[in-house]
């Protein structure tokens, strides 16, 4: 930077605030005369460098000090400027206190000339231009998270809330900023006694209802709200991540109805539409009575509507297929409930999703985890008929019999594939009767039992990789013996976990399909499926090691008497294997 930059150089001032509350009026008048002083310095000094400026090269070695003097002269006056600048208070408990008394006073000076003056906003119009500047000072509040109890005893939290449905939407908005920062999920984080404070005051205050009101008035024709709704979601997702079992308090205060309106308002694309995606996603994970809420909504109906534009068309960007990703995995979560199971049904979710897998587009790998969840346990009986009847066999077995390129590309694992289609299929052989049965059994006899051919082939590949996951563990537990640490139950949990990811979990759907189709009653299948066992060297012991290892874990949160019975059943079919 030459002295001549260095001259024109102005230090960023930040914002003016010449109101005459705080004494603000006078420091004005101190900053504006150390202005013009300055202003008057900078003249000097440039005339003085042009006369340096101008002499020849060869001048003598004076001019050249003093040159050097006028640029240390100038900088120093530079510096001595930005020092005069008064210095941000430290913040600790006084300067909060002072900050929250602050605030209250003038939200209180605001609400009351506005009560005096509907009329005549240039009588409250000061007096909100100074509540919104003492909210932005108030973000400094955010990087003291063991100062948030202060917010709550003093009432300010309160306040706040009630400013979400202030009558100008600048100060709502400026509030929704605040109370974004502040429940940031990293600040949370530093102090957890203060965020636990903070989240049960507002939750007290009926935080979410506000929220959804204050979005419900907001224009996302204007950048500013649509922000602010940006910023309102933001806080939902703060607080339920920081405390998950907030999301059904959360749904239930009109946050899930306002997420649907939103998902199906026909708007172009944009953050906002992308992150009511997400926030839907996070509210429907884990939970069943947020699951029954969106059902009661008709939330399935929108869900299966939104989806259905990527039917024929891939997402045009990458957000767009984020939002694609988000639908499908509420849809899915929706789906482990068994009511929502009947409205999927009536919605025509598998026609849908059938057309999906036919046309080839980049919702089919998601498309079939969909029905992947749809069909699994005895709560997918009618939909596993339903899809035999409009011709889903025909779709599903030339995927199982292939596994498409383009999956590959989309970022979907081949194994993810393969075990989403041997589930489709192990689910059809569990609910399915009668003529719908033969029908999926008259499948596997085709063209000289080529899947039955494709079975076993899978069976292999699974098991080998298996077998090599189990011989490094072996490995790992032996060691682990050696230096005497103990194998406790979540170790071997782990381990177990680790088999899976492997392939265990395909390799048991594998062996289930070969052992129902083996207990079909036809016996082409049976000596088909021992013919490959034996020619490859396999073993019907393994299979049936196999197949009691998955009845053991199976039924997962079912009642007892569905367990015992599945075991069973599982278990016949083993020893008639």
């Amino acid at each position: 930077m030459d002295v001549g930059e260095l001259l024109n150089y102005q230090p960023d001032r930040g914002a003016k605030r010449p109101r005459g509350e705080d004494g603000g009026a006078a420091g004005g008048d101190e900053d504006s005369r150390g202005g013009k002083q300055q202003k008057g310095l900078s003249a000097r000094e440039l005339a003085r460098y042009r006369e340096a400026a101008g002499m020849e090269g060869g001048g003598d070695m004076r001019d050249t000090e003093e040159l050097t003097g006028d640029k240390k002269r100038i900088l120093e006056k530079l510096m001595d400027q930005d020092e005069d600048e008064p210095e941000a208070e430290p913040v600790d408990e006084s300067s909060v206190k002072k900050m929250i008394l602050t605030f209250e006073k003038r939200s209180y000076k605001n609400q009351e000339l506005r009560i005096k003056f509907p009329d005549n906003p240039e009588k409250f119009m000061e007096t909100e231009l100074d509540l919104n500047d003492i909210i932005q000072e108030m973000h400094v509040i955010a990087t003291m998270p063991d100062l948030y109890h202060l917010l709550v005893e003093l009432n300010a939290v309160h306040s706040l809330l009630s400013l979400l449905s202030h009558e100008n939407t600048d100060v709502a908005i400026a509030v929704v900023d605040l109370l974004q920062e502040l429940t940031d999920i990293d600040t949370l984080q530093e102090s957890e006694e203060g965020a636990e404070i903070l989240v049960d005051a507002l939750l007290e205050g009926q935080v979410v209802a506000l929220l959804v009101q204050n979005m419900e008035r907001l224009d996302e024709q204007v950048k500013e709200e649509a922000d602010g709704i940006y910023n309102t979601l933001a806080i939902t997702e703060n607080m339920s991540e920081f405390r998950p079992g907030l999301c059904t308090e959360a749904a239930q205060q009109g946050l899930m109805q306002w997420l649907l309106k939103r998902i199906k308002a026909k708007m172009p694309f944009d953050a906002n539409k992308l992150y009511c995606s997400e926030i839907l996603a996070i509210l429907l994970q884990n939970n069943d009575n947020t699951r029954e809420l969106l059902g009661e909504m008709d939330g399935i109906d929108v869900l299966l509507q939104q989806l259905s534009v990527f039917k024929r068309h891939n997402p045009s960007t990458a957000e767009e297929q984020e939002m694609m990703e988000n639908l499908f995995d509420s849809l899915c979560s929706c789906l482990m409930l068994p009511t929502n199971r009947d409205r999927f049904l009536r919605g025509e979710g598998l026609q849908l999703m059938n057309l999906m897998l036919r046309e080839k587009k980049m919702s089919r790998t998601s498309a079939m985890k969909v029905l992947d969840h749809g069909m699994i346990g005895p709560e997918g009986a009618d939909n596993s008929h339903k899809f035999v009847d409009i011709l889903g066999l025909r779709t599903i077995f030339p995927l199982f019999m292939k596994t498409p390129k383009k999956m590959k590309k989309a970022a979907a694992s081949e194994k993810e594939h393969e075990e989403h289609v041997c589930s489709i299929i192990a689910s059809m052989l569990r609910n399915l009767k009668s003529q719908q049965r033969s029908r999926l059994l008259n499948k596997f006899t085709e063209n000289d039992c080529e899947k039955v051919d494709r079975l076993m082939e899978m069976h292999f590949k699974y098991l080998e990789a298996v077998q090599q996951a189990d011989k490094r563990i072996e490995g790992e537990k032996h060691e682990m013996v050696r230096r005497g640490e103990i194998l406790d139950e979540g170790i071997e949990d782990e381990f177990y976990l680790r088999r899976l990811d492997a392939g265990l979990f395909v390799l048991q759907l594998i062996c289930y399909i070969m052992v129902e189709i083996s207990n079909s009653g036809i016996s082409q299948l049976q000596q088909r499926v021992h013919q490959i066992l034996n020619l490859r060297g396999g073993s019907v012991k393994v299979v049936r090691h196999i197949m009691r290892e998955y009845a053991e874990s199976i039924g997962d949160g079912k009642s007892d008497e569905f367990k015992e019975a599945e075991r069973k059943r599982i278990m016949d079919l083993v020893e008639n294997f």
